[in-house]
């Protein structure tokens, strides 16, 4: 287990940014539970949603009162390919988990349980890599710790051999959080309770930047300022459908030959097939110089994806699947014409026709990006109620007054299956 160094936040920079009554819960909350030991744990500091969640999330734990960690487990890369086949089949592929790979899934669990030395009040496993780490644990005399597994996966249809092999180290924590109670399959004993996802708006992915300073910054990547751009954020893999983005911008290209392309993602250190995911992306997009993939391999950080969302005419996030779409939170935060799947927690976030808009096709979202095309003064006030939205729902503050309710819920035995 590695821990990850995640600096110093404080609360205090947040209270004129969300809502006064959502402070107080915060401050009423952490006064009971001063003092008391977190730890989260995941597979990867860097690449995805759940680690960018934790480098705010945590710190402001602290900042509450609490002492919080976070941890990453230590594992092989072959294990990250037996994870990512988790997560396929959790979200409804068929998957092959043979006898070696449940070995050496069950090791690695071990080893890194083994890791764990001190007590906690509340420990936090985020998603199936460490998952059973919990069957491990031995308890300690005279100290109790509640056991949270946070899944951040749409889990409504799973493979179902799988989903068989993985719910007994489910129902041995104390609480398990999902996004939606429609994700929870069927079978689970352990309470749940669906919180979803927030984004840090102070975080430099989020921060406000000038109209200036993101047209510069893009620019520096080749893409033509003055001609329309239309822009997917998220990982290079087949349920983000990226294909399918580029099939609609040559919809969109045949009536608009100026508009422009943006696909932009980190590659994360948990997501093997993301490289050759990539390789294939660039193969479908062939030649054609108005489509930009770009990546942390490309020196785009936090501050870069920032300006693009912030110059993009319009941010599409055309999943097939999605847990809950941290890209749709950020696009929306900065008062873009979004337009997303209509799946999984998008439809959280987006009010169709009111706040952006929600597809089931490419040929759906590419009539959509035209309507914000033609009609761009109109599609940026549905943008700012979308901001408005996100501001009182979807901000890390949010999240740290779910979390610590349910901590003091744990403590409280209130809650239940």
């Amino acid at each position: 287990m590695r821990e990850v160094n995640v600096g110093h936040k404080s609360l205090a920079d947040y209270r004129s940014i969300v809502p006064r009554e959502l402070m107080a819960e915060i401050d009423e909350l952490a006064e009971g539970l001063r003092g008391r030991r977190v730890l989260h744990v995941n597979a990867t500091a860097f690449g995805g949603g759940v680690a960018e969640i934790l480098y705010t999330l945590v710190p402001l734990t602290s900042d509450a009162g609490l002492e919080a960690q976070w941890q990453v487990i230590t594992a092989p890369p072959d294990f990250f390919n037996v994870t990512k086949s988790f997560h396929n089949g959790l979200q409804g592929h068929a998957v092959d988990f043979p006898a070696a790979a449940r070995e050496l899934y069950t090791q690695v669990c071990r080893t890194n349980a083994e890791a764990l030395t001190h007590p906690y009040d509340f420990v936090v496993i985020h998603d199936p890599q460490p998952l059973a780490m919990r069957d491990f644990v031995l308890p300690v005399d005279g100290h109790t710790t509640h056991w949270i597994w946070r899944c951040h996966i749409d889990t409504s249809t799973p493979d179902q051999a799988l989903y068989d092999y993985l719910v007994p180290s489910i129902n041995r924590y104390d609480a398990a959080v999902y996004t939606l109670r429609e994700y929870v399959p069927e079978g689970l004993t352990v309470p749940v309770r669906p919180i979803a996802p927030t984004i840090d708006p102070l975080a430099p992915k989020n921060m406000q930047l000038s109209v200036e300073d993101a047209t510069y910054i893009v620019r520096q990547f080749g893409i033509d300022v003055a001609r329309p751009l239309l822009l997917q954020v998220s990982r290079f893999d087949p349920w983000k459908d990226p294909l399918g983005v580029v099939d609609v911008y040559r919809t969109v290209k045949a009536k608009h030959p100026d508009v422009q392309l943006a696909l932009v993602g980190a590659m994360a250190s948990d997501d093997p097939e993301g490289w050759h995911y990539l390789e294939r992306v660039i193969s479908y997009v062939g030649d054609d110089p108005d489509v930009f993939i770009l990546s942390n391999l490309d020196n785009v950080g936090s501050v870069e994806i920032n300006a693009f969302q912030s110059h993009a005419d319009v941010i599409m996030q055309k999943s097939t699947r999605e847990g809950f779409g941290l890209t749709v939170t950020e696009a929306l935060w900065k008062g873009r014409p979004t337009i997303g799947g209509r799946v999984g927690g998008i439809p959280l976030q987006i009010e169709d026709g009111v706040t952006g808009y929600l597809v089931s096709s490419a040929a759906e979202c590419a009539a959509r990006c035209l309507d914000v095309l033609a009609d761009p003064a109109r599609h940026r006030r549905m943008a700012l109620l979308g901001k408005e939205h996100v501001r009182r729902e979807f901000l890390t503050p949010r999240l740290l007054r779910d979390e610590l309710r349910l901590f003091s819920d744990l403590l409280a035995g209130k809650i239940e299956a």
